[in-house]
């Protein structure tokens, strides 16, 4: 696997970026809802869609912990499923990816 820590720095700037912005949107859930009834309607929605947010971005994260867990064991770049490579232009897309190209295409 070429250039690990390449691979480990970008994963740990994702990292930070995904804890800034769930950090931002703890925030923003948590700050004081409007006293008008159609505002807190329309700020119950924007709650919801930050929620799903946060948990796309916690998600991400656990993915990213996995990677960066591979890098340490030595079996980063190495499909979890059938043990082949995956592709530089899939970790390039996906620097978290645990599955090679036909895995994911067979899920």
């Amino acid at each position: 696997m070429k250039d690990l820590a390449h691979y480990k720095d970008i994963l740990l700037t994702r990292k930070r970026e995904l804890y800034g912005r769930l950090n931002r949107i703890e925030k923003d859930l948590d700050t004081l809802k409007s006293g008008d009834s159609g505002d807190r309607a329309i700020e119950r929605e924007n709650d919801e869609v930050l929620e799903e947010f946060g948990t796309t971005g916690l998600k991400e994260l656990e993915a990213i912990d996995a990677a960066l867990d591979r890098i340490a064991a030595g079996t980063f770049g190495t499909c979890a499923k059938c043990g082949e490579p995956i592709s530089p232009a899939r970790l390039a897309a996906v620097p978290h990816a645990a599955l090679c190209e036909e895995c994911i295409a067979r899920q």
